[in-house]
């Protein structure tokens, strides 16, 4: 105590002016509009700065959270349109619950690790067997285009097969002509954006601005864009036609994917395994 009064008195001068200077500016903005209107804008524009670059803070950090409800949110309504464009128009059908029955739905997932430099790519989700998540289902970019195939699986966590992997290969069709045709990457070039579509007929005429599309045979759904030719009859040895894909996945900065569940799947893996080779 006796130290906090030495501590007064030698600066009591100091404390002195800060208390005759604050009675002094109560005073002036009390008798006097224009200063106190001038403090109270001034305070006003301080303190909604300070607030403006306290929510910019703010929502950086929410910023995880909020891409991972949008994808989420995102994947529902990729089902719910999934559902209405899978009706055949064609039948008179009474459509009552067409989530439920439909064949595929979408999982929303968060890319936590991907690799695109070596020759044999796979990325890791944060979804996993308590998820669902099953190998071999298909996986798919957020705006258009395929990712691959899930590959293995633990509780929390997958691993996918990319695309850009030496032994991914993908159904696809080119949709003008409705041809079937094998995705494929690499064939010593490894650019992350471009394909090869393989094994389209002979008879087939392909042209540059084609767009190639997923075929529906195999995990994922018929339809899916996968990309647009930007060279056709490339050199392959074998007797059908090749063609380069300029890919509309962009690997380089995916962080989210959706993992595509197919209802039938294991109904149909079953029956096709009672089938013996060569009967």
């Amino acid at each position: 105590m006796r130290n906090l009064w030495i501590f007064i008195s030698r600066y009591n001068a100091f404390f002195l002016f800060i208390i005759f200077f604050t009675i002094g500016v109560s005073l002036t903005l009390k008798n006097n509009a224009y200063q106190r209107s001038v403090t109270l804008n001034s305070s006003n524009e301080v303190v909604g700065t300070a607030y403006e670059r306290l929510n910019v803070f703010k929502r950086y950090l929410n910023l995880g959270m909020v891409n991972d409800s949008l994808a989420a949110e995102n994947a529902k309504l990729k089902t719910s349109l999934l559902a209405l464009t899978t009706v055949d128009s064609a039948k008179d059908t009474k459509v009552i619950d067409t989530i439920t029955n439909q064949q595929y739905t979408y999982l929303a997932a968060k890319v936590i690790k991907n690799s695109i430099t070596l020759r044999n790519n796979v990325m890791t989700i944060n979804k996993g067997a308590l998820d669902g998540i099953k190998g071999g289902m298909a996986v798919i970019a957020p705006q258009r285009g395929v990712v691959g195939f899930i590959r293995d699986v633990s509780d929390h966590l997958a691993t996918i097969q990319s695309l850009l992997h030496k032994d991914t290969k993908i159904s696809v069709v080119v949709k003008k002509s409705q041809a079937l045709g094998s995705l494929v990457w690499g064939d010593g070039n490894f650019n992350i954006k471009k394909a090869l579509i393989k094994e389209v007929p002979n008879h087939i005429k392909m042209y540059v601005g084609d767009s190639i599309v997923t075929s529906g045979f195999g995990s994922f759904p018929k339809g899916i864009l996968v990309g647009r030719v930007s060279k056709t009859n490339v050199a392959t040895n074998d007797n059908f036609l090749s063609a380069e894909i300029n890919l509309f996945t962009d690997f380089s900065t995916l962080q989210y994917v959706y993992v595509v569940k197919d209802k039938t799947a294991e109904e149909q893996k079953a029956l096709e395994s009672l089938v013996k080779p060569n009967e």
